[in-house]
C-alpha cells in the first residue's frame, strides 16, 4: 500500500484559518459508506441522522497551552518549546526549535524567569527531555505563559483560547484538539441526549503525531506515535449496552475511534481501563465496535485519511474529498465536518 494512494490536491485557500462564530453552523457532508452516496447539510442537522438507542462517543481531553516562547539563558537566543508528554518530577518530553542549539545542560527561561527549563537529554526524533523549575502551580504558570499549540497550517492568531477546546473538554493533557468535537454546542448535545441518544465520554490525549505526514513509501512501514487513553467502567457499559441492544456506536472524531478500537477485545467487548495505544487503522482493518464516524477533513497522505478510508473505502473517501473541494468546503482543524454512516 503506497502512501501516494492517499494524496489529493487541496487549494490553499480552503484551509480554514479561523473558527466560525457559531460552532454548529459549519457544513456537513454526509457519506454513505456502503453506496458512496453524498448529501450536503449543516452540522446541526446531525440530529436527523441519529436515532434513539444510538451512542455518541466523545473525547473529553483538554488541550493545554503547550507552546512556550522563551530564551536561552546564556545567549538570549529565542527558543520555542512545545510540551508533548508529561513524565515524572516536572520532566516533559518536548519539541524544541531551534533544536540544535539546545543541547543537554542548556537552561531556558520563560516569562522573565517565571518558568525555567533545563535540557536533560535528546530522545526519539530529536525531542528533548526538559526539567522545569518554578514557584507555585505549574498549570497556572502555563496558563499565564503558554499559547495554544495550533497546527502548522493555521497561521492566524487565535483570539479566544476556548475556541480550540471542545465544550466538553475536562481532562488536561492534549497537544492538539480532537477537532471533530469543535462543532458541538452544549445546546446541541442536550438536544441529542433528549432524543434518547446516549453520550459516552472517553479520554485520549492527542499527540502531535496526528499532524505528522507519513514519511515512508509503504504505509505498512509507518510507526505510529503513542497516545494515552482512559475508559471508565460506566462509559464502557454505555457503549457495550448500545451494541447489545442493536444501537449504533458513533464516534466523534478519529481520537474517540482509536480509543475504543484499542480498548475493545476480539469479541467486540469494550474493556474499561487506561494505557498507551499505537493503533494504526488503514484499509483492511476490521472495526471491532465502531459503526459510524463524525470527522473533519484530513491532510493528504496522513494516517487519518487512511483511517477514514478503512471505514468507508479509499475510493469513496477520495470522491467525497473531491466533492468537498468542488463545493468549497473548509478543511482541517477549524473546517467543516463529515458524517460517515
Amino acid at each position: 500500500m503506497n502512501v501516494t494512494d492517499y494524496n489529493f490536491d487541496l487549494p490553499q485557500e480552503l484551509i480554514a484559518q479561523d473558527p466560525l462564530e457559531d460552532r454548529s453552523s459549519s457544513r456537513l457532508l454526509v457519506l454513505n459508506k456502503e453506496t458512496g452516496e453524498m448529501e450536503h447539510r449543516v452540522f446541526r442537522d446531525i440530529v436527523e441522522y441519529l436515532h434513539p438507542g444510538d451512542c455518541l462517543v466523545i473525547n473529553d481531553t483538554k488541550v493545554i497551552p503547550a507552546r512556550l516562547l522563551g530564551v536561552k539563558e546564556d545567549t538570549g537566543a529565542h527558543v520555542e518549546v512545545l510540551l508533548l508528554k508529561r513524565k515524572e518530577n516536572d520532566i516533559w518530553e518536548t519539541l524544541v526549535k531551534p533544536g540544535k542549539k539546545c543541547r543537554p545542560g542548556a537552561v531556558l527561561s520563560f516569562g522573565d524567569g517565571l518558568l525555567k527549563g533545563t535540557v536533560l537529554d535528546v530522545v526519539d526524533e530529536g525531542n528533548r527531555l526538559i526539567q522545569f523549575s518554578y514557584e507555585g502551580i505549574f498549570e497556572q504558570i502555563l496558563d499565564q505563559l503558554g499559547q495554544m499549540p495550533l497546527p502548522p497550517y493555521i497561521t492566524h492568531q487565535l483570539k479566544d483560547k476556548n475556541r480550540y477546546q471542545t465544550v466538553y473538554a475536562v481532562h488536561e493533557g492534549s497537544a492538539a484538539a480532537p477537532t471533530a468535537g469543535l462543532h458541538f454546542t452544549k445546546e446541541l448535545l442536550k438536544q441529542i441526549e433528549d432524543m434518547g441518544v446516549k453520550i459516552a465520554h472517553v479520554t485520549l490525549h492527542v499527540g502531535l503525531g496526528t499532524f505528522r505526514p507519513v514519511k515512508v513509501d509503504n504505509i505498512l512501514d509507518h510507526h505510529m506515535h503513542s497516545e494515552f487513553y482512559m475508559v471508565e467502567e460506566s462509559e464502557a457499559k454505555k457503549i457495550n449496552d448500545t451494541k447489545a441492544e442493536g444501537g449504533r456506536v458513533i464516534c466523534v472524531g478519529t481520537t474517540s475511534c482509536r480509543t475504543i478500537e484499542s480498548a475493545t477485545d476480539e469479541n467486540g467487548i469494550l474493556k474499561a481501563g487506561s494505557g498507551w495505544t499505537e493503533i494504526f487503522i488503514y484499509p483492511g482493518y476490521k472495526f471491532k465496535i465502531l459503526d459510524c464516524l463524525i470527522t473533519n477533513f484530513h491532510l493528504p497522505e496522513s494516517t487519518l485519511v487512511m483511517l477514514v478510508s478503512a471505514l468507508a473505502g479509499r475510493e469513496n473517501i477520495l470522491n467525497a474529498y473531491q466533492e468537498a473541494i468542488k463545493e468549497r468546503y473548509r478543511f482541517f482543524s477549524f473546517g467543516d465536518a463529515m458524517f460517515i454512516k
